[in-house]
């Protein structure tokens, strides 16, 4: 989940504590279980696990309680109307399921389900606030997910900080491969530390493969989530 407004004094979202107790609100484990069997990797981080540079953020706990008294501490002691939750028609059931959690601690959102096409234009455009999730199943590494998802002019950065700017800059021109992992990891350590999103999983891809098959191709290629490279997959001889 990505918030659109943190950097307008009059949202609630500008508020640190309203964002993280929004991650507080998310029970990340049941919507596991029920979406993907278990199998989908809780995370703290935007950045796909498998990926270069990649830091391990500590995924947040579900702790509603917490939440309330952050929302408490923040003004809003009875909650707050936050808008719309806008999302890919796709994911509405994960959507629905993570504003059951919302709505619990008091944060009020209503879904606004797009077409695919239409949703991620959008959000390009920078046409939507309030609350936006977010999937991606691009390749790259952690520097090329910062810049499209953190840096300022990034395909679907809403706003940005400037030293998290800085810190990818000086990367891009870092030949020293140690010291630029260390400025990733630092960017990354920066963006959890201000709860810039609301991260749920490194999503599972569930399968099934019938007998008939001798190799499916699952896994082949590493981060992907279906079976590939074509021309790999083989059957069983009769």
């Amino acid at each position: 989940m990505t918030f659109a407004d943190p950097w307008d004094p009059k949202s609630p979202w500008h508020d640190k504590r309203v964002r993280l107790a929004a991650n507080l609100a998310i029970d990340r484990h049941t919507l596991n279980e029920a979406a993907t069997l278990g199998f989908s990797k809780i995370s703290g981080s935007i950045v796909p696990s498998s990926f270069d540079f990649y830091w391990p953020a500590p995924p947040y706990p579900y702790d509603p309680a917490r939440a309330r008294r952050l929302l408490a501490e923040a003004g809003y002691p009875s909650g707050f109307d936050a808008g719309e939750f806008f999302c890919d028609l796709q994911v509405c059931s994960w959507g629905e399921a993570m504003l059951t959690n919302l709505k619990a601690v008091g944060i009020q959102l209503r879904l606004r389900p797009l077409e695919r096409a239409a949703y991620f234009k959008g959000v390009t455009e920078k046409k939507y606030r309030n609350v936006l999730y977010l999937f991606s199943g691009a390749s790259g590494n952690a520097a090329t997910w910062l810049e499209a998802y953190v840096v300022g002019g990034g395909a679907y950065v809403q706003g940005s900080y400037p030293d998290i700017d800085g810190l990818f800059r000086e990367q891009a021109a870092e030949l020293d491969r140690a010291k630029r992992e260390a400025l990733l990891h630092r960017a990354q350590q920066l963006i959890h530390e201000r709860v810039v999103f609301a991260p749920i999983w490194d999503f599972a891809f569930l399968h099934g493969v019938g007998p008939r098959v001798d190799e499916a191709g699952l896994g082949l290629v590493s981060g992907y989530g279906f079976s590939a490279p074509y021309e790999d997959v083989k059957l069983k001889a009769r």
